[in-house]
Formats: structure tokens, C-alpha cells, sequence
């Protein structure tokens, strides 16, 4: 099990970058406040001090976070629009609880949504070229995979974000692309979103084998204009998460360790 506390961070921000924060506007002055408000309150929420149930206190956040109290509800609307929140009867936002069953559908609709874009991207191919960034991210991820020590997985979440990233554009489908910001925006549903786990899991590293089998066999699917087995094997890839979920819930010392291990431990009723 890995000690390295700088490199777990590094793995952390690296998903964060990468998924998880994906779907919050960046770099418009307009909306920075805006922009803070949701970075912090969903930070709040997935290190434990904003709990499953609670609700969301406006005046004492607006004045924590640095922020004016527009800002703060624009901000609280968009997380309930994720999912993340949801708006009370009397007024104002709790922190949504959220059920195995939740995360497990999170999860399947990413793999629906990803085998869509596969079985896009097979039928919609105009030159193998195209299949260049998907090619240099897997050959990367090869060496990657066979040292897989806490260094290694810090380079394993930025390729296998670019893999993702680079299968949804040759999915060539704007409509399609803003479904998974949305659903990535989700708990636990992004494809990096439990990847951190690894560091703290045994046998993690046969889960990143699979992983990196499957995005092999995309690339020779989607290669070969296979458009229905390109969208089996990407719904399959999706269906791994669902098995790095049972293991964490399983590991409550792992599950502690977890960005995001509070709504877990929500789910697992603990």
C-alpha cells in the first residue's frame, strides 16, 4: 500500500483537473466568484464538512468561500442541476445522499454514452489518421501500466484522460459531448473519478491490465468500421468502475483515504 503522500495529492489534483471539476466555466473574469463559489462548496462537500442531508448554510459559505451571496447561489443552482445538491421545500439547498444504486447508474450512463461515442467515432471514421491521439495515449499508457507504482498512476490519470477526451471528439458529435460533461459532472461517474483508489487498493493493478486491454481493442474496433463492437467493449471499459466501486466499499480504510470517501461512506452506510 503507497505512503507518498505528495504523489496521492498529485493524483488527486490531476483528477480533479481532468474530471470531476470538467463541466465549471474557467477563465472568464465575468464569473470568477461564480466560478470559486462551485469549485469550494463541491470541495466542501467531497471532504466531508458539508455532509449527505445538510443543508447548505448560504450566509456563513458566502463569507468562508470569499464570496457575495449572488455568486453563491448561482453557484448552489448549478450543483443541484449536477446532481450534487438538491433544492429543499422550505427554500435553499442540502447536500444530496446518494444510494449505491445512484453511483451505479451514474456509472452505466457514462458507459451508454461512451459506447455511443465509440460507435460513433467506427462509423463516422474518415481516415485512420484520425486515429493518432487515441494510438500515442494507449502506446504511452503501455509502459505505464507494467510499472504502475504511485509515480506511474499520476501519468495513468492524465493519458486516460486524454483517451477519453480523444474518443469523444472523434465521436464528431457536439450534442453527444455536452451529455457526458453533464454526466461526468456526477459523483464518481467520470472515468477517472476512483482511479485514486488505486493507490490504496491490492490488486489494482491487474483492474489497470483490463483497462488498458480494452483501449486497445477500441482503437481496432473503431480501426475497422466495427461500430457495434466498438460501443460493447467502451460500455464494458465503463463497467470496470463499477468494480473498483464494490472493492472500495468493501475497504473502509481506503474508502477513509478517498477524494470524495464521505459520500462513499454515505453509500455504505457507514
Amino acid at each position: 500500500m503507497w505512503r507518498n503522500t505528495g504523489v496521492l495529492s498529485r493524483i488527486l489534483h490531476a483528477i480533479r483537473d481532468g474530471g470531476m471539476l470538467a463541466a465549471v466555466p474557467r477563465g472568464d473574469p465575468a464569473s470568477s466568484q461564480t466560478t470559486k463559489a462551485t469549485l469550494g462548496v463541491r470541495e466542501l462537500v467531497f471532504e466531508g464538512e458539508l455532509a449527505p442531508g445538510e443543508r447548505v448554510p448560504e450566509v456563513g459559505l458566502a463569507e468562508r468561500l470569499g464570496v457575495s451571496r449572488t455568486p453563491l447561489r448561482i453557484a448552489l443552482a448549478t450543483l443541484s442541476h449536477e446532481g450534487l445538491l438538491e433544492p429543499l421545500s422550505g427554500g435553499g439547498f442540502g447536500v444530496r445522499a446518494f444510494t449505491q444504486g445512484d453511483v451505479i447508474d451514474a456509472i452505466e450512463l457514462r458507459g451508454v454514452l461512451e459506447g455511443t461515442a465509440a460507435r460513433f467515432a467506427a462509423e463516422r471514421l474518415s481516415s485512420r489518421d484520425e486515429l493518432a491521439p487515441l494510438q500515442r495515449a494507449v502506446d504511452q499508457l503501455d509502459p505505464v501500466v507494467g510499472q504502475m507504482d504511485p509515480e506511474a498512476l499520476v501519468s495513468f490519470v492524465s493519458l486516460n484522460e486524454e483517451f477519453h477526451a480523444s474518443l469523444l471528439e472523434l465521436a464528431k458529435s457536439p450534442v453527444l459531448a455536452r451529455a457526458l460533461v453533464n454526466v461526468n459532472a456526477l459523483p464518481f461517474a467520470s472515468a477517472n473519478a476512483l482511479l485514486s483508489s488505486y493507490a490504496y487498493l491490492p490488486g489494482s493493478r491487474e483492474i489497470l491490465v483490463v483497462a488498458q486491454h480494452h483501449h486497445r481493442a477500441l482503437i481496432e474496433a473503431i480501426s475497422d468500421g466495427h461500430g457495434a463492437r466498438a460501443e460493447e467493449i467502451a460500455r464494458e471499459h465503463a463497467r470496470l468502475a463499477r468494480l473498483n466501486l464494490d472493492l472500495m466499499l468493501d475497504d473502509h480504510e481506503a474508502l477513509a483515504k478517498l477524494h470524495g470517501g464521505p459520500l462513499l461512506r454515505s453509500v455504505a452506510g457507514g
